[in-house]
């Protein structure tokens, strides 16, 4: 069975294109002043979110390629413990981290020589085609969090 179709709706899924804005609209213009403001009642800052969305991101990407992989402990190490990065520079740093371990998923999704549906010899039953889905998801639900904050932070929307 060709299961291009498939592959092409994963892609569109993990590049948050469709029914979702994207990481990078996310991210896009967001006051580097502001990446550790807290908000009365949301737990988390943008720095918090891009960090930990990173982080799982990176995890379900070495699980997907590597049989080696040990994930980091979790929550803890998913997180940052302060609400500002250490610099700036780290800030870009994980953003381009993000998009460019993005692309290395989607590179995975993209080779047909790998079976979408074949569970992996080092997990409990895990497939690449679950932990796309789990990615997509995951993303698009901190994406979401970010554009909250984005509003709530008053970053007007037609800087998108």
């Amino acid at each position: 069975m060709d299961d291009t179709t498939l592959r092409e709706h994963l892609i569109t899924l993990l590049s948050g294109r469709g029914a979702h804005i994207d990481f990078k609209a996310a991210v896009k213009n967001f006051p580097e002043e502001l990446i550790g403001r807290r908000v009365e009642n949301i737990p988390h800052t943008a720095w918090h979110l891009v960090y930990h969305m990173r982080i799982a991101q990176w995890d379900i990407l070495e699980f997907s390629r590597n049989p080696e992989h040990i994930s980091p402990d979790y929550p803890h190490s998913y997180w940052p413990d302060e609400d500002f990065p250490e610099n700036k520079q780290l800030w870009r740093k994980t953003i381009s981290s993000y998009q460019k371990e993005l692309g290395e998923m989607m590179e995975l999704v993209q080779d047909t020589e790998i079976n979408l549906f074949t569970p992996f010899p080092h997990g409990n039953g895990q497939t690449l085609l679950r932990e796309a889905l789990v990615l997509a998801d995951h993303n698009s639900y901190h994406i979401g969090q970010l554009v909250d904050l984005r509003m709530l932070l008053g970053i007007p929307v037609r800087d998108w």
